[in-house]
């Protein structure tokens, strides 16, 4: 029997927190309440960096569903991960939405500088799918439904 109760957030640690916030609100998702600093015992015990102090923004998807975490760290000061990394390198490696027009987002995402990881793929007559790098080399899985 499994004791989940349902799949709640995904969190990225980002360096520029309104750039990043900035890049999703584009993409159409919503910031859920306003941003707040969290620090103290809690903060210090759950992630194990004493004196740790962070900036979280709650972003959610217009149907509601999972959301996304975007956090910055006031201290310690954040430790640079690898903007260039490939889908094959450990870790979360991508972000992933539907989208209802592909091309019109992949373009828009272009004009503001966000450029194609590869290209535009096609899954039998199912899915069209790319990966975008937006922000800090966060990758955007974005899939178009065509089936």
């Amino acid at each position: 029997m499994s004791h989940l109760r349902r799949f709640d957030h995904v969190g990225i640690t980002v360096a520029d927190l309104k750039e990043v916030t900035a890049f999703f609100v584009g993409l159409g998702l919503e910031v859920e309440g306003t941003p707040m600093f969290v620090e103290g015992e809690f903060l210090d015990t759950v992630i194990g960096i004493p004196g740790s102090r962070t900036e979280i923004v709650m972003m959610r998807a217009p149907d509601g569903g999972t959301r996304l975490e975007l956090s910055s760290f006031v201290r310690p000061d954040h430790r640079p991960g690898s903007p260039a990394a490939m889908a094959n390198e450990l870790g979360l490696r991508n972000v992933a939405f539907e989208v209802d027009d592909l091309q019109a987002v992949v373009d828009r995402l272009a004009a503001d500088g966000y450029g194609l990881v590869g290209d535009i793929g096609q899954y039998e007559q199912i899915w069209r799918m790319a990966y975008v790098r937006g922000p800090e080399g966060i990758i955007v899985s974005l899939a178009e439904r065509i089936g």
